[in-house]
């Protein structure tokens, strides 16, 4: 029988004055089929316990630890306890905190990048499968419907083979020592210690693994030129890649943070032997598809032309407007189908099982690494990866 209640969850991370924990909570709340219950919003156990009790949580169920949120959930009753746990910490918890859920045998949603290390993230994967838990890493740029709809024309062969992607994602927000100021955000994604790479692992992740979700396209090669342009700054703020794929498709990847003027304008070109498609972050709701021998067309989000994915991806009629938080949501709801579905022995439905996993996980880090060390060696390096499970 089909799993008649809402998935409970617990956070960690996303207290008060953090950014994407309140996105990950308006996302997941989107559908009305998860609730959150628990939470360990902080590394101070007094703003864990301000941000439980702005949220309106039992002071039970809010932790002055990750560690004892894992001992106490874990001792609660099955029908009482969290069903899967969201990760929205800087990146260097993200791996003690998966671990410690994964072993106790709790399902995983993590922000991105997964780990900030290939070790780190090699081990989530095996730890995934040893204890058969979903994990689902938060690309959230795939949930977007004309993202899915581009993709399903790739798999279609409405492009043809493809011969290259450009994508890029422009930012402005660091063209000055941001961080310097105090800014929250500035301070721990500048951090190397706490996050990290800079531009790579920030944006230049979410870049990477649109191209390979749109295309199914996997990396032979790259060359990096890495660059921090900010006096002072630890981390790189500018990158510029070109990549060879396996197929033989050939790629440019930009990624920069001190874009000065740009908000987040994450873009990508397809371009394959019949045709080639574009698409806009900041203008979600269209895809772009042109011809050598008919005019271009427009696909809009919403309409019943559309692939079941995409279709599937939409909350409203076409006309009004869908965009992040959405695209957050469709992560969210595809998990928590897959999940429902798990818990109440049955099959999922093929489309809920489109969220990004561990093993994607494991793709993005090699990816954040291996271009940093190109950038490092000034060179042509190796690309290619198979992550454990995979």
């Amino acid at each position: 029988m089909p799993l008649n209640r809402k998935l409970r969850y617990g956070m960690v991370g996303g207290g008060p004055g953090a950014f994407i924990g309140a996105v990950h909570r308006k996302a997941a709340a989107l559908d009305g089929e998860i609730e959150l219950v628990a939470g360990a919003f902080s590394s101070d156990p007094e703003k864990s316990r301000q941000m439980g009790a702005m949220l309106h949580l039992d002071p039970r169920r809010v932790y002055r630890s990750y560690e004892e949120m894992v001992e106490k959930e874990a001792a609660l009753p099955p029908e009482e306890r969290i069903d899967f746990v969201s990760i929205v910490t800087p990146n260097h918890l993200h791996y003690p905190i998966a671990k410690a859920f994964i072993e106790a045998g709790f399902h995983v949603v993590c922000d991105k990048p997964m780990t900030t290390t290939l070790e780190e993230a090699e081990d989530l994967c095996r730890l995934v499968a040893r204890h058969n838990v979903l994990f689902a890493l938060t690309h959230n740029y795939s949930g977007y419907p004309m993202v899915k709809q581009a993709r399903a024309m790739v798999q279609e062969g409405l492009l043809g083979e493809i011969r290259k992607i450009v994508v890029e994602y422009p930012q402005g927000w660091l063209a000055t020592p941001l961080e310097q100021t105090g800014q929250k955000q500035a301070a721990w994604r500048t951090d190397p210690k706490l996050a990290g790479a800079g531009a790579l692992g920030d944006i230049g992740s979410h870049a990477e693994h649109l191209a390979r979700y749109i295309t199914g396209l996997e990396l032979d090669r790259l060359c990096a030129d890495i660059t921090t342009f900010v006096p002072g700054r630890k981390v790189e703020d500018d990158a510029n890649l070109l990549v060879h794929y396996q197929n033989g498709a050939r790629g440019i990847l930009y990624a920069s943070q001190v874009s000065v003027g740009e908000e987040n304008n994450l873009r990508i070109r397809v371009y394959g032997t019949k045709a080639s498609l574009e698409w806009h972050q900041e203008e979600p709701n269209y895809l772009y598809v042109r011809y050598s021998d008919r005019p271009e067309e427009v696909y809009k989000r919403g309409n019943e032309y559309l692939a079941p994915a995409a279709r599937r991806a939409s909350r409203l009629p076409s006309g009004h407007p869908e965009a992040f938080i959405e695209a957050f949501a469709n992560i969210y709801l595809n998990f928590a189908r897959t999940l429902k579905a798990r818990l109440a022995g049955e099959k999922p439905d093929p489309l809920d099982l489109d969220f990004p996993t561990v093993q994607d996980g494991a793709r993005g880090v090699h990816f954040i690494l291996t271009a940093l060390e190109s950038g490092r060696r000034r060179a042509w390096v190796d690309a290619r990866y198979t992550p454990p499970g995979a």
